[in-house]
């Protein structure tokens, strides 16, 4: 790792900055012919304002817009599915996501359509089946319309050998952030109300703060990754993203079957030391004022020791890229043979791997053990609110990230996210402001384990509150 606690900065700014007295300046609103979410689109349908085809045609001529196609490897054809959904609208018998198209990354099966993991070994597979999550989707009425790029078996650099670099919608000399490129490009883009990426170590979240949008990395397991290429069995997770949490929750709804919760007074943790370290002022500042909606929108705010909670961060951050590099190791070895065709980013992650000794996986796996029941027996608030990435996104030229006066490497972004992968409890990464160049930054919402619909309504009361969500590239 690189980089300390900002020499400008108090090492615990919620101590020293009083919430209430932050100004808040609203965000943009979206323009009124840009398309909405999930929400929206479904009630366009019902009330005659669109179609299902129409749909499917503007996301067929939106890949026509410069930079678009990048997010996009291939497009499924949907018409079948198209006519059948308008029927259901026209019928009375329209489900929950009836009509509503979404992407998908190209690590997770989709019935037909050509999965590349993007990689060039990979040569032209064809899933057979779709992973569990498009099944349950596309029981519910949503279209699969797209695969979506991804880094190289969710592993690998900015730069792919086989499809190229997703450039961030917001600033073309910067990243989109990974793995999950061009889900979130795809849905920064309004090309589709939501997409599904994988998060193992931020890489639903980092996409997700880096374009501007809102990723749910659930409770491990709580969705299922059978028919998605494994990085780490330990740490994959499946999420959406999308425009908003109310959006996220009508998704998880139907995969999860994962019901709605009333707001109440909640006590949000506010933790000091290593998520408030390596983070620009202008996240900072993001991050106070998301606190102080939250607190007028009646939560109290609990300061509270990160070393009490958590122990020693860098040793648990540390852990989950033992995990991550040992089982990513394990599960490329079948392309050993063929390792020098492969991403460098990927090859430095697996080489990794191949150094660490069994007696290494085994303690990290025992450290995650003994972590877990430390915070569910220490955990005394309902959700805990940090700083989303260290900074806005990343330069391509360089691979660096600009944080105040420095530049770090791209090794710092997932300082906040890992945690929660290791751990598996819900987190949340929804838009919460710009920086100093205009481009987007988030907060992160953390439950305990199931209490994903808890950190969606806290998202969603949020961005009620809030324009941030809103903006557009």
């Amino acid at each position: 790792m690189t980089g300390g606690p900002s020499a400008s900065l108090p090492a615990d700014p919620f101590r020293t900055l009083d919430l209430r007295r932050i100004s808040r300046v609203p965000a943009p609103f979206v323009a009124p012919d840009v398309p909405g979410g999930v929400g929206d689109l479904l009630a366009r349908y019902a009330s005659g304002q669109t179609t299902p085809q129409a749909e499917m045609a503007r996301f067929a001529s939106s890949i026509a817009a410069p930079a678009a196609c990048e997010a996009v490897l291939s497009v499924l054809d949907v018409s079948d599915a198209a006519q059948a959904s308008a029927r259901r609208w026209q019928n009375g018998t329209a489900r929950p996501l009836e009509g509503v198209p979404f992407g998908v990354k190209a690590i997770i099966d989709v019935a037909g359509a050509e999965i590349t993991c993007g990689s060039a070994l990979t040569g032209h597979q064809i899933a057979a089946a779709d992973a569990d999550g498009v099944a349950r989707l596309r029981a519910a009425g949503a279209i699969p319309v797209a695969i979506l790029a991804t880094t190289e078996y969710a592993a690998g650099s900015p730069f792919n050998p086989r499809h190229g670099v997703v450039t961030n919608p917001h600033d073309a000399a910067r990243w989109t952030g990974g793995s999950s490129t061009g889900s979130g490009a795809a849905v920064a883009r309004r090309m589709m109300p939501f997409a599904l990426g994988t998060d193992t170590g931020g890489s639903v979240r980092v996409p997700s703060c880096w374009c501007g949008v809102t990723g749910l990395k659930p409770t491990r397991a709580l969705l299922s990754t059978e028919g998605i290429a494994p990085l780490s069995w330990t740490l994959d997770h499946l999420g959406p993203l999308g425009l908003s949490a109310a959006d996220l929750s009508r998704v998880m709804a139907v995969m999860a079957n994962l019901d709605p919760v009333a707001m109440r007074p909640l006590r949000i943790g506010v933790p000091d030391g290593w998520f408030t370290e390596i983070v620009d002022t202008a996240v900072l500042t993001a991050w106070t004022d998301a606190l102080s909606v939250m607190q007028d929108l009646g939560a109290a705010l609990v300061p509270m020791s990160t070393v009490d909670l958590f122990g020693d961060m860098a040793t648990n951050h540390e852990a989950g890229w033992t995990i991550l590099t040992a089982e990513l190791s394990a599960s490329q070895r079948h392309n050993a043979v063929r390792r020098g065709e492969q991403d460098a980013g990927l090859q430095a992650r697996i080489a990794r791997g191949d150094t660490l000794t069994a007696a290494d996986y085994l303690l990290a796996m025992s450290h995650r053990t003994t972590l877990i029941e430390r915070l569910m027996a220490r955990w005394d608030v309902d959700l805990i609110v940090t700083p989303g990435l260290g900074g806005e996104a990343g330069h391509l030229d360089g691979l660096v990230i600009d944080i105040d006066e420095q530049t770090h490497g791209f090794d710092i972004i997932s300082r906040n996210t890992m945690i929660w992968d290791l751990t598996g409890f819900p987190a949340l990464m929804l838009p919460a402001g710009t920086g100093r160049s205009g481009l987007p930054l988030g907060v992160q919402i953390i439950g305990r384990p199931y209490d994903d619909a808890l950190c969606l309504a806290m998202g969603t009361a949020f961005q009620g509150a809030t324009d941030h969500h809103r903006i557009t590239p």
